[in-house]
This record gives structure tokens, sequence and C-alpha cells, in this order.
């Protein structure tokens, strides 16, 4: 599903110069220098996230976020402005807008932050009318995808930890889909209609991982002119993930611990508290309490967020849903590239169900996008090549036990001069089947009378 990018900007030069970059970025965008027209492109065509200037003529920026929200809940807005707005910015970030940008933006920020809001609208997108709303088992069935009995333990063990409204460890391998097991809870619990934010505390360098989570004022450090709101206060009443938690420096730990016991906080510069109302979900691909007792991750962390824990299998755990999840993600490959979606094989089933998945859910992922694409890369590849040879093997196969059989009939005729009763009862096979089979072969029983044996035939 391809996730455009609505631009609006009532600066000309502003919104060519975005224009360009993002389309040699591999975005596809849609330009608009008002809000005028915003609201019929999403109705015409729902996958896009809109990113507008806070400052417009006639409507203003808050005003369309506040008629998108009431249009679309799920759809990512994000707003820039070059006026230092900051309580405008803190207002947006509370009326749901998914992030705040200050001109002129970095474009790496950008992208990041814009490929983060694609990612979300194509979950949303892809769920949104997957089952009745209401049926949250039905729900999760389509999101936690799989029949496997390690699969239906855990949509139960969801459910119920989805009412209880508590912090949530999860843990899983590289590539498993804790993102998706997270986002799945969310969407299950009371707090499905508020905000879903994810950081990943691996990829976030130490020197910003606090600004990130914890906001900063102005002035708190070094570049820091601007006030920034963090994740764990735009998440207020909703959802915050943090993934990669073991990755998460010791200083950020003592403060996430403060806040999650107090469910306040102080921005980084800030002496004023400031509530929250979150659910935390951490991942982590190593045992937190290994790591605790080694002296890498606080023990009293790891104990305020062990409240409830969950386990998602990896792929080789899983085999009966290989087939399932590559039919899965082949179809949504086919869909997002306009391709047909090549038919498998035997040769290439059976590759898919022996391979052990180092990568779990992702590599299957990547793997299904090369079928489709007819492609090559790093891993598992299930080219058409594969299940020609693997024909190929199975002919020859064949004319060997062809042979082995002519061989068999040849001496059983040879050994009873070519009384054809006799060669059948040795052969455990009556008459009339080898006589079809003699003739099959081009046997002649006169030939081998008298003890001679013919020469064996081309």
């Amino acid at each position: 599903m391809s996730i455009r990018i609505l631009i609006i900007d009532d600066d000309p030069c502003v919104l060519e110069t975005l224009g360009e970059m993002l389309e040699l970025e591999g975005f596809a965008t849609q330009a608009f220098p008002s809000t005028e027209g915003v609201v019929a492109a999403l109705h015409a065509d729902p996958a896009a996230i809109v990113l507008s200037d806070l400052r417009l003529p006639g409507q203003d920026g808050l005003a369309l976020l506040a008629e998108l929200q009431a249009l679309d809940p799920e759809l990512p807005v994000l707003l820039m402005s070059g006026h230092g707005d900051i309580p405008l910015a803190t207002q947006a970030m509370r009326e749901g807008a998914v992030d705040f940008l200050e001109k002129p933006v970095a474009p790496e920020t950008l992208i990041e932050r814009l490929r983060q809001a694609q990612r979300h609208r194509q979950w949303a997108l892809a769920h949104r009318d997957a089952a009745p709303q209401g049926d949250t088992e039905a729900q999760l069935a389509r999101h936690l995808l799989g029949d496997s009995p390690a699969m239906a333990r855990l949509r139960e063990q969801l459910l119920v930890l989805a009412n209880a409204d508590i912090d949530t460890l999860v843990y899983g391998e590289t590539g498993s889909g804790k993102d998706v097991l997270a986002r799945a809870l969310h969407e299950a619990s009371p707090r499905r209609d508020q905000r879903f934010m994810a950081i990943n505390c691996g990829a976030m360098p130490e020197s910003l991982i606090e600004s990130e989570l914890f906001g900063h004022e102005a002035g708190a450090f070094t570049g820091a002119s601007q006030r920034r709101i963090g994740k764990l206060e735009a998440a207020q009443g909703g959802t915050l993930f943090l993934d990669e938690i073991e990755s998460m420096p010791l200083t950020a730990q003592i403060r996430l611990l403060r806040v999650l016991q107090e469910r306040c906080l102080e921005r980084l510069g800030g002496t004023q508290p400031i509530p929250i109302d979150i659910r935390v979900v951490a991942a982590s691909k190593a045992d937190l309490q290994v790591l605790s007792d080694q002296g890498q991750f606080r023990h009293d962390l790891y104990y305020r967020l062990n409240v409830a824990s969950l386990r998602l299998p990896p792929l080789r755990e899983r085999g009966e849903d290989i087939l399932l999840l590559f039919d899965y993600y082949g179809r949504e490959a086919a869909e997002r590239f306009g391709r047909p979606r090549p038919a498998l094989g035997p040769a290439q089933r059976q590759q898919l169900l022996s391979h052990p998945w180092p990568g779990n859910v992702r590599e299957l992922r990547n793997t299904a996008d090369r079928f489709v694409l007819g492609l090559v890369g790093e891993g598992l590849n299930l080219s058409a090549d594969a299940e020609h040879d693997a024909t190929a093997t199975t002919a020859d196969h064949e004319r060997r036990l062809e042979a082995f059989e002519c061989e068999l009939i040849r001496d059983a005729l040879a050994n009873h001069q070519g009384q054809v009763g006799r060669a059948a009862e040795a052969l455990r096979m009556s008459r009339k089947t080898l006589y079809r089979k003699m003739k099959k072969h081009g046997l002649d029983k006169a030939a081998f009378r008298d003890g001679k044996e013919p020469m064996s035939q081309p």
C-alpha cells in the first residue's frame, strides 16, 4: 500500500523544495497552497499522511488538525512552523498531531518522521476493516497472524492483559514482530482511541534519548533553542512503546523509573511536574533479569516493568504459520508493487518450511518481497530456477527407477528361461502386470528361452 504525503504550505518555494526532496527519497507527494481541497483528497484516497505549515491563509494548521481528527482520528498529521510557536506546538501535540517540526527542518529528521508516520498509516489502514468493531478476538487474529498453538496461546494472554492496563514487557528475537504485538495490545485495550507512540532505544544516540523521552525546555543544553515535548508527554492517555529497552542508558533508566513510579515527569531543564496517564510496553530481545544480575540493567526498573510479560515465539517454533504468513506478505507485496503474485511450486514450499529463519518474520517478509519482484538477495531466494531444478531432479529419479525396474524384470525372465508365470511369482506380481511391464520396456519372453539373455536395449 503506497502512502502519499499531502504537503500544505502557502510558500510556493517551500512546496516545490519539499516536493522535490521527498520525491527523490521515494515518497509520493501532493501539494496544496492552502487547506482547500485536502479533505476532498483524503475522502478520495485515505492512504496518505499530512505535512502542514501551522500558519496558513484562511484556515490555519490547528483548525485543519481539528477537522482532520474529526474525519479520521488515526490520520497522522505533522505540523511545521518557522515562528517558534511553542504554546501552539504543545496544544497541537495534545490535540493529536504526530509531531511538531521547526523550520527549517533538517532533511534527515523530516524523512525519519515521515517514514515512521507512513508505517503507522499503513498498519492502521490494513487493519481498520479486519473485524467488526468490538470483536477484539477477531481483530487480534488479523493482527497476530498464525494458526499454531503458540500464537493461539499468545492471543489468549494478550486478551487478558489488554484490559488490565498495566505496564508490560515483551520478549522476542530480532525480527519476530514485537512492535506488531505492542500495537495489537494497544488496539485491544481501552486506550485504543488514544495515541500509540513508539521509540527505538537502540537506534537513539545516548546524548538525545533523554530529550526524546522526557522533552526539554529552551536552554536546557547546548542547541536546545526551543522547548520540545517528549514521547512520554505526547503519549498522554495512550500507550508508549519502548523497543530495545535493554539499550537504554542507565541515567535514562533512573529517570524513567521515577516517571513510572510517580506517573509524573519534568522536562529536561524544567522544574514543573507534569502528570501523565500512559501505559508503557517495553520490548527486549535479551533477558532483562540476566542483564540486571550482570549490572547492565537496573533491577528496580526491571521489576517495575515486569508486572506482566509476553513472549513472542520465533518463526522456527511456529512452522505451521510459515506458508500462511508467506501467502499474506506475498499478497501484500503484489498489491504494493503493482505486480502479479507468482505461484509457489512444491520445491519452493519445501524451501520455506525447511529454512531456519534466523531473521524471523522480518526475513520472511523480505523474502516475499523479493519473490514477487523476482529479485535475488541475502538469505533465502525462491527463484523459478529452483523449481525447474527440482522438476529436472524428479524426472531424473523417475528415469532411474524405470531403468531399475527393467533390469529386475530382465533378470527374472533370464533366471526362469522366459517362463512368465514363474518370473511373475519371483517378482511377486500378477502375470497380467508383468506382461504390461514387459510391453512397456520392450521385453520379449522368447528372447530369454534356452538360457540366452538378450543384449540390454538403449
